[in-house]
């Protein structure tokens, strides 16, 4: 009987352990997808691994809230590191999601530009959004974010991505809002009322993306006249000779950044991985790929000099909207919610 028994508790143990194994996971990062993810493999994740003699996984978000949601609901954490936008850092901080960092394992401070550097999160890129349009179908390209509204002078599909975020605040420009005044507009029942009404004009040509290769596939393959689209993305696309052009008044920008979500496995070689990251030589590699801005004291000297007139920096952001601003985090930190549902129920879209 006891040798019975023994072997029912040990055939238990043993499917446990099984169990345990088959529920292990690598270490897994994400990125947002397409080539940025093919670029960011090669300079970051597959060198990191082989530094380690670890095995590096890559899985792709493609921004929202959702997949944090699940998180806090299922308890289960696919990811280790995770490049997020502001608003999605901000909640994820206050909410615990992602985990405080130890900035001693990272490196320091100083050593970053100021709006990198947060509680829960490292800057990894600084991005823009910006109006792109097809020279070889557009003879004529806009000039303004009011152009974008203007389906008699430039007919045809309108690329947005999917969410408020972003396209609140362009309405509200494109409807003559300073962008100094964005948020200050934003935050009453009038001005969202004001952003819908505006995007309204548009909703029957809007064609909504969720990856950020979308919008110029969309623009080469003639789906789209005008797209809202990630400076970065279209200039790769002129890297492969597209021609594009880019409206930079009023654009939009802001930096992602590395989070670690609080019940990793991996909290310390997350740690690592950013460090690692966060190297000035590789930022700047990843930026003579993608035109996205570097986050690293030190990495201008490494870039490309015809790369600087792509990079969101300098006269490009003269008119702009610093999206990841206290004034921006503030808001989209009490208003991301119920914003996503009423957006979600305006376009007939979901995360």
């Amino acid at each position: 009987m006891k040798g019975f028994v023994g072997s029912v508790l040990l055939a238990a143990v043993l499917s446990i352990a099984q169990q345990g194994l088959a529920q292990a996971r690598d270490f897994t990062v994400t990125a947002w997808g397409g080539a940025v993810q093919d670029a960011k493999r090669n300079i970051y994740f597959t060198p990191f691994g082989m530094e380690k003699g670890i095995k590096v996984l890559d899985d792709v978000y493609e921004g929202g809230w959702a997949p944090f949601k699940a998180m806090q609901d299922t308890g289960v954490v696919p990811w280790d590191v995770v490049q997020v936008e502001t608003a999605e850092l901000v909640r994820g901080c206050e909410e615990g999601i992602f985990a405080p960092l130890d900035w001693s394992k990272i490196g320091d401070k100083k050593d970053f530009v100021p709006y990198a550097v947060s509680q829960c999160g490292v800057g990894t890129t600084a991005w823009s959004i910006v109006i792109a349009y097809n020279k070889d179908s557009v003879k004529e390209g806009p000039a303004t974010v009011q152009d974008f509204f203007n389906l008699q002078k430039w007919p045809g599909k309108r690329a947005m991505r999917r969410g408020p975020k972003i396209n609140l605040e362009f309405a509200l420009m494109a409807d003559g809002v300073a962008p100094a005044d964005v948020y200050k507009v934003l935050s009453t029942p009038q001005g969202i009322d004001r952003a819908f009404a505006k995007l309204d004009t548009i909703k029957p040509q809007i064609q909504w993306w969720k990856a950020g290769a979308q919008p110029t596939e969309w623009l080469a393959s003639g789906d789209v006249a005008l797209a809202l689209a990630y400076n970065g993305r279209v200039s790769a696309a002129l890297d492969e000779g597209k021609h594009f052009g880019i409206v930079w008044q009023n654009t939009q920008y802001d930096v992602d950044a590395w989070a670690i979500p609080a019940k990793s496995p991996y909290i310390e070689l997350a740690h690592q991985f950013i460090k690692y990251a966060s190297d000035p030589k590789r930022q700047a590699d990843f930026t003579n790929i993608f035109a996205y801005g570097t986050t690293i004291n030190g990495a201008d000297k490494f870039i490309k000099p015809e790369r600087i007139t792509l990079l969101p920096a300098g006269d490009n952001l003269k008119t702009g909207l610093h999206i990841g601003s206290e004034e921006a985090r503030a808001f989209w930190l009490d208003h991301l919610e119920e914003l996503n549902e009423r957006f979600n129920s305006w376009s007939g879209t979901s995360e």
